[in-house]
This record gives C-alpha cells, sequence and structure tokens, in this order.
C-alpha cells in the first residue's frame, strides 16, 4: 500500500497567469493555504510566485511549505516545435530543481482555441507517435540535466486528452523518462475513465490533480460545443463531492498501488472572486481527509 501526500496548486485560488491584476497576489495565496491547513504546493504558471529560488525558499520555510512538482506546457507535437518548448521548459525545471523538488508536470498544447474554434488538427497515429518521442527526449533530458520526473498531464482540448489518445501516448512513451499526472477531472471531461487507467497502467502513475466535472455544466458546455476555457468559467470544474469522478474509489484505488503519491487538488477557478478559494480549500480538504485521502502533513 502506497501513501498519498495531498497537496494543493495555485489555480485553486484562480490563478492561470504569471501577472495577472484580477488574481489573488502571492502572498495572500500562500498565508491562505496555510490557513486552510496544507503543507504542499505546485509552482503554479512560471512567474506568479518568486524565481529566486533563495527567495522563495524563505517565503515558504516562513510558512512551513514545499512544493511538490513545477507546471508547464509543451509544442512537440510540431515538427519545429523543440527550441520553444524547451526553452520555456528548462527555466520552469530549472527552478523546480533548485527547490529540491523530483517533479515536472507538462502538459500539452490545445488543438482547440479559447472561443471555442479548432486551431490545429488532430494528431493521426503516426503524428502520435513521433508526439511520443519527442516526449520520451524531452523527458531524458530533464531528467538527465535537472534530476526531474516528467509527469505528463492530459488537458481537455489539448492533444492528449480523451481515454484512446492517453492510452496511445503512454504505448508511445517511454515509462524510464515519462509517467502520467492523472487529472481526474479532465479525464471525466473527455469521457475518459479513471480507474480503468490505474487499473491498466499502475507502474505508470507517478502524480495525481484531483478535482471533479459537474456533469450538467459538461453536457452543456459539449452540446455547444465551447472550449473548455469557457467551460471553466461556467463552472464546470466543481467542488467535491458535487461532481464525477466519485474521488473515495478513486483515492481507494491510488492507495492501493505500490509507491507514494503527490495528490495535488486543482479547483479550476477563473475568474475567482478573491474570498471563494479559501473556504473551498477548507472544505475540499476536510472532505478528502474523511475519505482516506492521505496526508496533508
Amino acid at each position: 500500500m502506497g501513501t498519498l501526500s495531498i497537496g494543493t496548486a495555485p489555480d485553486s485560488w484562480g490563478v492561470w497567469y504569471a501577472d495577472d491584476p484580477r488574481q489573488t497576489p502571492w502572498t495572500r495565496f500562500l498565508d491562505e493555504v496555510v490557513a486552510a491547513g496544507y503543507t504542499r504546493i505546485e509552482l503554479g504558471p512560471y512567474g506568479y510566485l518568486p524565481t529566486d529560488p533563495v527567495r522563495l525558499k524563505d517565503e515558504l520555510d516562513q510558512r512551513g511549505l514545499t512544493i511538490t512538482a513545477g507546471t508547464t506546457f509543451e509544442q512537440l507535437h510540431r515538427t519545429d516545435g523543440w527550441e520553444g518548448t524547451w526553452r520555456d521548459v528548462a527555466k520552469t525545471a530549472e527552478l523546480t530543481a533548485a527547490m529540491g523538488v523530483k517533479h515536472l508536470v507538462v502538459m500539452p498544447s490545445m488543438w482547440r482555441g479559447d472561443n471555442g474554434e479548432i486551431v490545429e488538427d488532430r494528431l493521426d497515429h503516426e503524428g502520435q507517435a513521433r508526439h511520443g518521442r519527442q516526449v520520451t527526449e524531452l523527458g531524458r533530458r530533464l531528467a538527465e540535466e535537472f534530476g526531474l520526473q516528467t509527469q505528463y498531464h492530459p488537458h481537455a482540448d489539448g492533444h492528449v486528452d480523451t481515454q484512446d489518445t492517453v492510452e496511445r501516448f503512454l504505448e508511445e512513451t517511454d515509462g524510464d523518462y515519462v509517467n502520467l499526472c492523472l487529472d481526474t477531472g479532465h479525464i471525466s471531461y473527455c469521457r475518459g475513465d479513471n480507474l480503468e487507467l490505474i487499473r491498466k497502467y499502475p507502474d505508470r502513475i507517478g502524480y495525481v490533480h484531483l478535482k471533479q466535472v459537474d456533469p450538467k455544466v459538461l453536457a452543456e458546455v459539449e452540446a455547444e460545443g465551447l472550449s473548455v476555457d469557457e467551460a471553466v468559467r461556467r463552472g464546470v470544474m466543481c467542488e467535491p463531492p458535487n461532481g464525477v469522478p466519485e474521488l473515495p474509489p478513486v483515492l481507494d484505488a491510488l492507495a492501493a498501488l505500490d509507491g507514494d503519491l503527490f495528490a495535488i487538488v486543482e479547483q479550476d477557478m477563473v475568474p475567482c472572486p478573491p474570498d471563494v478559494p479559501l473556504p473551498v480549500a477548507e472544505r475540499t480538504l476536510a472532505y478528502l481527509r474523511s475519505h482516506g485521502g492521505g496526508e496533508s502533513r
């Protein structure tokens, strides 16, 4: 039996960008994370938290917080995507490694834009295979140059999103360098099966994001052909236990794996009034604790 170590992330406070005046200031975010009862966080978008590792460590130490992972996007489905991807990924990886962290969560580029238009063709099997090789190479370099394990995060409206594209991605990548950040909300948003992924690929589950999807809102945005960004604005990612997947069975399945995992709560709220996140974070942590959701400290 493994251990699930619970944490939270900036986007549970409505933070999607490095700098946006509508967002919760980073000092308030850190203070409220502590007030909610968490001791672990992700870096969030590069530049939101201080990028000087000495200063960042001091701010975290003052509050008894640690970092679980950095987060970044890749463009490796494109034949010319390596240079831009490495430039963006490397700066996040450098800060992540400087904080003594072992995980980097990497997300795909989007095939659908914010207003719902199709901006890129979906990858065919040849494209998926090429993409898998490129992400494996990214994972190899991140391991060798920064000592980081790549945890790949499927993302709604991204080039790895649905159950079949996630499974194909896992078949096309090398588990020595790339594993899965299982985001329960994005998998459910794309009508996938979280428990089936855990069952079929137990050795590839390296990290977890916990969230739920409101089925009613999801049906509405599917019927209207809306983007995931618009769906989030409509509240598709809802507070547990009001959505899917049911989290207790997922928590049980994850705890049964032979290994320790970070399980990071992501509420995905944009835009977000400043007084909303803290009570939600408190209730969510209490809910997870009441259903065997691992250790928060």
